[in-house]
């Protein structure tokens, strides 16, 4: 047989391949020692030129086809998908999941719903709960999907039996009164009006999808569990092919042709940020990209090669959270595969998964579950205070007012992007179905459509509330009169239009399909039920053409309400209890540095005192100690968690605090503590107790070895002439003196406790221009800087200087780079601030100009424009930097104080005169003295000029009042 190696479809698509080897190897077209084919040949052949090839073998050219012809498969569904789920003796599966379910149901009844009643705040009738609990029971056992409901059942009640967290609901299933029953969602779907039909619908018979949210720490435990279980051979994961998306396939593009990366950034940046988006598309929908891609060769072969890149596979990997369980081994359903991690993957994607119709569930971990678990067990530990999650008011007035109306939203789930705490200032939720709402508004199609900023100003009543039909009040008065949830557009069909439940969520699927045909179907079906009810056509339709129009919209409202109440338990928490709560918050963010730097710039701007890690108080983990927090020792960089254990039990040993080195290095397992962990415990001032940190340093290798010894003539039995009569340390060693050593400069101890750390703890080297920085106007935080969107940028566009900001900050890791395009120096670094990272990088054109200010270790002052996208950190491109030491403050030629003569005091005067006495400067001082209703008169005391900083300022105005203070000149 005669065959051709075939790489890609068509011979022109040979450029495009080598260019995708050099995405795939990270090399770049220029460099002449890439991997790559020697030939463009390397396409699928017509039959002519296949011929031209093997002009003297026609017959292995026929058997090419014959062979194919002999091929015959035919891939059928799974017949059963369950996994065999053993129920007591006397149980059905039916049976079995209906006593669960009503078990389930009479304890949520005596719980939560008779609080909730008591409390007057019941939305249905306890029969409205029987009904609707009988109709989903039914349905189930009529789809016969009692068994997946089980299977659900019983791997989230192992979780709950062994204290690992698990979430409130994801998706569609908080609609489920029975998921609410048995345990597997904590959402009451009446309480919150969730439709049952848009989770299972009983006229389009389609698998249940519960997906389930896990601690991140112990989600493996659960899996783990289900291995058991089912067994090795009927349980893994799925694998995923990582696509080219229109941006990405620019950007990859763009590298491997080596183009400057400010020129492949703006081209990806004209690409629209929507779901779904095409080059080809963007090529219609942008005219700069257009403009672009017609007037540049060179953009024009980028362009040409992402598309014929686009969508296509980069590479495996395995699905985040995805989860098979098949009734029998695996390998007689599907391919399997093994990963670089030796784990076995179905080699089916998730969607050839479904196909298959195997019984798929999502175990996803999620952070917040294991904050807020770390959050209780710390409020316990810190204040003796056991607090039930599950029946927190979720009316908190002051958790609305401190955290979400002034968008304090650090470490709140859902809330913490700078997008979201924009939307809070505005909106100001003051009850949970406002978080419900935000959490769906605050997607890019509600925001670019206008929905978000609609919904503001109905909230605030500069737009009005209206509806079309006083029927469908009570559906969208939650939402202000705005079609904001799928179940929305389900429940007006429904009253409307008289469609069962079901049949409003088929024309919600269809909706969001958008296909003319059905749609047609679907309008005059709504038109003609609405007239039956006796409502107006023309009324009818306008109402059908907005559901249509925000039916593309609509968010899941079950997935929001159930992320919603995390939320708001977070936000409880932080309100109520926020010393454990920054404690547990900080223990998640262990192994992300930038993230620690973040939280605890807020926990001192709040007033909560964070401390070094301690060997006589720290645990391993972030500890709250009254209204401070204690490093925790897992945080140290090189002390492992067997060598924490050891200095624990240690301590117990000594009774609570270890007196000296010498007594720590004898007390504590030196086989799990090697010379670099005792070093690493020094640097991050974890020993502090027991000396300064130089004479610690210059002591250890003493140290060591004498607790080796110790150890040593323990361990055979051996001791001193005291060890004979108690357990006291033989004379000299407490008495011990550290050696003779300086301690440390505030440069090397902050330099030290970085390497260890991560960050800065005792001080920050930017700590001492504080003042400075206070009286240099538009400077930023680096977090303020993250946060900010950085300003659009137009293809040939001038930069606008007015668009800059400003950053104080240090310059680290500063990497000197020559573009292979034209050969010139460019630079990168990272600056780094008390409140996080951010990448900066000084472009050729600046790069000359600026090289020696570049080199320097000194805390600077950059000046530059922000640049990034949605899907990557913003970075700073610098147009100037400057040490701080040289920045010279500007201080007002002039100031002018009023003050008001009716509240003036002696006490006042004097200290105005002691402020200025204290502070000469170039500012020349005028007192503006008024008499209310009478007169104002400006007199100029004669040789009296401060020096006008913010801080003179402040003190001025706490004795004349706040805005008393007026800079002139």
């Amino acid at each position: 047989m005669a065959t051709n190696d075939s790489h890609y479809l068509c011979g022109d698509d040979s450029h495009a391949h080598d260019v995708m080897l050099c995405i795939q190897t990270g090399s770049k077209m220029q460099d002449p020692n890439r991997f790559h084919l020697d030939t463009d040949q390397f396409y699928v052949k017509s039959g002519e030129e296949m011929a031209q090839l093997f002009p003297d073998a026609p017959e292995a050219l026929s058997r090419t086809m014959e062979i194919a012809e002999r091929c015959n498969l035919t891939l059928h569904k799974v017949d059963n998908p369950f996994p065999r789920f053993d129920v007591p003796e006397g149980h059905t599966i039916a049976s079995y999941f209906e006593e669960v379910c009503r078990k389930g149901f009479k304890v949520r009844m005596e719980t939560a719903v008779q609080r909730l009643q008591s409390q007057g705040k019941l939305k249905a009738s306890t029969a409205d709960y029987e009904k609707r609990l009988d109709y989903e029971i039914g349905i189930i056992k009529q789809m016969q999907y009692t068994g997946y409901f089980l299977i659900v059942w019983d791997f989230i009640k192992y979780a709950r039996d062994n204290g690992i967290p698990v979430g409130h609901g994801r998706g569609s299933a908080a609609g489920s009164l029975v998921a609410y029953s048995m345990g597997i969602t904590n959402i009451d779907p009446l309480q919150n009006v969730l439709l049952f039909e848009r989770f299972l619908n009983p006229e389009r018979v389609s698998m249940p999808d519960v997906d389930v949210d896990f601690c991140m720490n112990r989600r493996s435990e659960v899996y783990d569990y289900v291995v058991r279980k089912y067994g090795r051979d009927q349980v893994s994961q799925i694998i995923t092919f990582n696509s080219m998306a229109a941006r990405a396939s620019i950007k990859d593009c763009g590298r491997a042709l080596d183009m400057p990366y400010g020129d492949v950034d703006k081209i990806a940046k004209m690409i629209p940020a929507t779901v779904g988006m095409t080059i080809d598309k963007a090529l219609e929908e942008s005219p700069d990209l257009r403009k672009t891609y017609d007037n540049d060769p060179q953009i024009r072969e980028l362009i040409d090669t992402a598309k014929k890149l686009e969508g296509l596979s980069r590479g495996s990997g395995v699905h985040a959270s995805a989860v098979v369980i098949a009734p029998r081994p695996l390998t007689q359903l599907v391919p399997v595969a093994k990963t670089k991690n030796d784990e076995i993957v179905t080699a089916y994607d998730m969607k050839a998964v479904d196909k298959m119709g195997l019984l798929k569930f999502d175990f996803l971990g999620l952070t917040t579950l294991t904050v807020i678990d770390d959050c209780l067990k710390l409020i316990e530990q810190n204040r003796g205070e056991k607090v039930d999650i599950a029946t927190i008011p979720l009316d908190d007035a002051e958790t609305f007012q401190k955290v979400f109306q002034q968008a304090l939203t650090s470490g709140i789930f859902q809330f913490e992007s700078h997008g979201m705490r924009e939307m809070l200032r505005r909106y100001k939720p003051d009850k949970l179905e406002d978080l419900t709402a935000l959490t769906a508004l605050f997607r890019p199609g509600p925001i670019q459509g206008g929905m978000m900023d609609d919904f503001i100003e109905r909230k605030w009543g500069r737009r009005k509330v209206e509806y079309m039909l006083p029927e469908i009040e009570p559906v969208l008065k939650e939402t202000l009169g705005v079609i904001l949830y799928q179940e929305q557009v389900m429940q007006i069909a429904n009253v409307l239009a008289s469609y069962s439940l079901g049949e409003a969520d088929m024309l919600r699927r269809a909706m969001g399909k958008k296909k003319p045909e059905e749609m047609a179907k679907q309008r005059s079906r709504f038109i003609e039920g609405a007239l039956k009810n006796g409502h107006p056509k023309d009324t009818a339709g306008e109402i059908f053409d907005q559901m249509e129009k925000f039916a593309g919209y609509g968010f899941n409202k079950s997935h929001s309400a159930a992320y919603g109440l995390v939320s708001y338990q977070t936000a409880y928490l932080k309100t109520h209890y926020p010393v454990e709560f920054m404690a547990a918050l900080l223990t998640s963010e262990t192994s992300k540095p930038e993230n620690i730097v973040k939280y605890v710039a807020e926990c001192r701007e709040t007033g909560i005192a964070v401390e070094p890690p301690d060997v006589q108080i720290s645990m391993a983990q972030f500890t709250p100690k009254g209204n401070a927090i204690r490093f925790g020792l897992a945080a140290v960089k090189n002390v492992g968690g067997n060598a924490i254990e050891s200095i624990i039990k240690a301590r117990e040993a000594v009774g609570g605090r270890f007196k000296s080195l010498w007594e720590f290095c004898e007390k504590v397992d030196l086989r799990v503590m090697n010379k670099r962990v005792i070093e690493s415990l020094v640097k991050a001032g974890a020993l502090d107790s027991l000396g300064t940190r130089g004479q610690l340093a210059a002591a250890i290798d003493k140290a060591m070895e004498r607790g080796q010894k110790a150890q040593r003539d323990a361990e055979q039995g051996q001791s001193g002439l005291f060890g004979l009569f108690d357990d006291a340390p033989a004379p000299g060693h407490e008495a011990d003196a550290l050696p003779p050593a300086p301690d440390w400069e505030e440069s090397e101890r902050l330099a030290n406790e970085k390497e260890v750390l991560g960050f800065y703890v005792s001080g920050h080297p930017l700590d001492k221009y504080a003042e400075k920085l206070r009286n240099l106007a538009g400077v930023i935080s680096i977090a303020d800087a993250l946060e900010r969107k950085p300003p659009e940028r137009r293809w040939g566009s001038q930069q606008d200087s007015a668009d800059e900001v400003q950053i104080a900050a240090l310059m680290q890791g500063l990497r000197v780079q020559k573009s292979k395009r034209d050969q010139r120096l460019y630079a990168q670094a990272v600056l780094e601030d008390a409140t996080g990272k951010m990448d900066m990088i000084c472009f050729a054109r600046d790069y000359e100009r600026l090289a020696e200010k570049l080199k320097m270790e000194a805390p600077v002052l950059v000046r530059g424009m922000l640049m990034g996208d949605e899907d990557t950190a913003s970075k700073i491109a610098i147009s100037s930097v400057q040490a701080l030491d040289d920045v010279q403050v500007k201080l007002p030629t002039g100031v002018r104080i009023r003050i008001n003569l009716d509240q003036a005091t002696e006490e006042m005067l004097t200290g105005l005169k002691s402020a200025a006495d204290a502070a000469p400067g170039p500012g020349k001082v005028m007192l503006q003295l008024e008499k209310k209703g009478e007169y104002a008169v400006i007199l100029e005391p004669e040789g009296l000029s401060v020096a006008a900083d913010r801080g003179w300022v402040e003190r001025v105005e706490e004795l004349a009042g706040k805005g008393s203070v007026q800079a002139v000149g």
